[in-house]
């Protein structure tokens, strides 16, 4: 039935319209986009939408992930850039055709979205001229082959309309095996450092799965992403089915891509997916930083430190201190606190300089953390039951000029350039498997800094290790 077929809008513009030249392109991405080892079972993708040449291979780091793996269905979730409409259209007809041929559309997945959610339904204008939907359909068709597609495009994209058609999505394809894709691309036309700035925060709220977090952030403007929404629906869709983590495999921007800075475009792939017990206490395992010959009942009293000048604050008393303090606490150390909750970060400060007693910054770090991190908004007593503790006592700051001295898993970084400066901890690395190279480009980004700025003559590179517990 030709007639339901949704003929390409932007082949010729946005990709090659020739299906040679467009296939060669994208298994061109591909080769150079390095598969990433996922710790668990993939169940959604984040990529960007821009033409191919801006966004296509940081597209291919996520799409590299799932070649040749077997789905019974692919669901993209896309924003609108052009139609103005409320909740969400779902393209239940015919399929989708590009240069490389047809894409069937799962009609039994639309209509029983439709059935789950008021807000969807068919919009025809939603789907004749976006883009955003259309351009990841080549790169699925390289690395899946024969798929039937779910093709959903937001109108708008409130809160309510994101956990609306999450819902519908996770009931729809519960028990089936299927990939969610989610379509954004990150900030627009900013100075290249200040997408950096914009884009780092969202990158973070993507690695904690943090779905009402980001949707803050975007309200707020402390980031910005055009297809948030889609994001934070697939993002939610998929935590109802499993997913407990996930990991950022690339960010570019336009700037990066043309050397034009001036007004640049952010671009992120990132993957959600669900780790196994198993998985976990193998990842758990790989014990990152040194040991500073802190015995067991030592880091057992600044666990305990931290705790409960916590729970003192959150009561309106103050803490109590026992007769606990040896000389090695008393000792001068740079140190951070970081609280997690239900497995996601919910704070972390520290403290660089060695000039307080060890015991003393555990207690100040512990209240920032709790409290005063910008990033979330303070500690409650209902969350103290949930709360964990991890404390990295830090050795000081050694500048290096060879960035070959760096050990990933040993070390932890500071970067500083001009008025820039940022931190990253040498569990961090460990945790996203990040080699040294990618380490100082996320440890410039933190700053606030152009990934590669560390390769600057200016800037100041300092290693650390830590003793983490």
């Amino acid at each position: 039935m030709r007639e339901e077929v949704r003929r390409p809008a932007v082949a010729g513009t946005f990709y090659p319209a020739d299906a040679k030249i467009l296939s060669q392109q994208v298994r061109d991405f591909l080769s150079r986009a390095p598969k990433e080892a996922v710790p668990g079972e993939i169940i959604a993708l984040v990529v960007p939408h821009a033409g191919y040449i801006y966004s296509g291979q940081v597209a291919a780091y996520a799409f590299k992930l799932v070649a040749g793996m077997k789905f019974e269905a692919v669901v993209v979730v896309a924003p609108s850039h052009r139609a103005h409409f409320q909740g969400a259209s779902v393209y239940d007809r015919g399929g989708f055709e590009t240069p490389l041929g047809l894409l069937p559309v799962e009609k039994g997945l639309c209509q029983k979205l439709k059935e789950e959610s008021e807000l969807i339904r068919f919009v025809a204008q939603a789907h004749s001229q976006e883009h955003s939907l259309e351009v990841q359909l080549p790169f699925l068709q390289e690395t899946l082959g024969a798929i039937h597609l779910v093709p959903i495009v937001l109108g708008d994209q409130s809160y309510r309309t994101c956990e609306s058609v999450a819902r519908a999505i996770a009931r729809t394809i519960r028990g089936k095996k299927v990939l969610l894709v989610a379509s954004t691309d990150l900030s627009h036309f900013h100075s290249y450092d200040k997408a950096v700035t914009l884009d780092h925060l969202l990158l973070e709220d993507l690695r904690s799965l943090d779905a009402k977090k980001l949707a803050q952030d975007l309200d707020s403007g402390k980031g910005e992403a055009c297809g948030g929404g889609a994001v934070i629906t697939v993002m939610l869709a998929a935590k109802e089915m499993g997913a407990n983590r996930a990991q950022v495999l690339k960010y570019l921007n336009s700037g990066d891509v043309t050397g034009d800075r001036s007004g640049v475009v952010g671009y992120a792939a990132a993957v959600f997916y669900r780790s196994q017990p198993s998985q976990e206490k193998e990842t758990s395992g790989k014990k990152a930083g040194i040991s500073l010959g802190l015995t067991t009942e030592e880091k057992h009293s600044l666990r305990q430190i931290a705790q409960a000048t916590i729970e003192a604050r959150l009561k309106g008393e103050r803490p109590q201190r026992g007769d606990i303090l040896t000389e090695t606490l008393k000792e001068k150390r740079g140190a951070f606190v970081s609280l997690h909750s239900h497995g996601q970060l919910r704070g972390c400060i520290g403290h660089i300089q060695p000039n307080r007693p060890l015991h003393q910054i555990i207690e100040e770090m512990a209240l920032a953390a709790a409290f005063e991190d910008p990033r979330f908004s303070p500690l409650t007593r209902k969350e103290l039951q949930d709360l964990e503790l991890e404390i990295s006592v830090l050795t000081p700051l050694q500048r290096i000029r060879d960035v070959q001295e760096i050990e990933v898993g040993k070390h932890g970084l500071y970067i500083k350039k001009g008025f820039c400066s940022g931190l990253l901890l040498p569990q961090v690395a460990t945790e996203y498997n990040w080699d040294r190279v990618t380490f100082l480009e996320e440890t410039c980004r933190k700053a606030g800094l152009p990934r590669n700025a560390w390769k600057e003559k200016d800037a100041e590179i300092y290693l650390f290790s830590a003793d983490i517990f």
